[in-house]
């Protein structure tokens, strides 16, 4: 066992009962994988990761920990959905998380980059906004 993997386990539990989720070994287990991750996740990412497990469960677990907070969409401009952990304090149905994704064009990954902060749009007369995503594409550090 590696000698974190206790305290990332009792940090996802705890995240968990702050948001006042059951306790469940799945949503544990996605929970600490997003947490160890410096980098957004696919479902098909977690599933590789996690081994055999229901997809639907996997999907019902991506989709609540969204709806609560814990995790955000981090579109890369790409067609593969990613998740990545909320770093601010977000809660039910809402997101702070109002920030730049970079994607590597060279091996796919996806990061958040919290110091750019997504533009405040206002829309033409007569249109709402309901979701702005700011990427930036290019090769991360390791690609570079």
């Amino acid at each position: 066992m590696h000698p974190n993997t206790k305290k990332v386990a009792s940090n996802a539990q705890h995240l968990l009962k702050s948001h006042r989720l059951r306790l469940t070994d799945m949503r544990v287990k996605v929970l600490d994988l997003f947490m160890s991750r410096a980098q957004a996740l696919s479902q098909n990412d977690l599933e590789q990761e996690l081994g055999k497990v229901d997809r639907i469960t996997l999907y019902r677990t991506l989709r609540t920990f969204e709806e609560q907070g814990l995790i955000h969409k981090a579109m890369d401009g790409t067609d593969k959905q990613k998740y990545a952990l909320c770093q601010h304090d977000c809660g039910q149905g809402t997101h702070h998380d109002h920030h730049a994704h970079f994607h590597c064009d060279n091996c796919g990954k996806t990061i958040c980059v919290e110091e750019i902060a997504a533009p405040v749009i206002t829309p033409p007369v007569g249109f709402a906004v309901s979701e702005t995503h700011l990427v930036i594409r290019g090769r991360c550090d390791v690609c570079q």
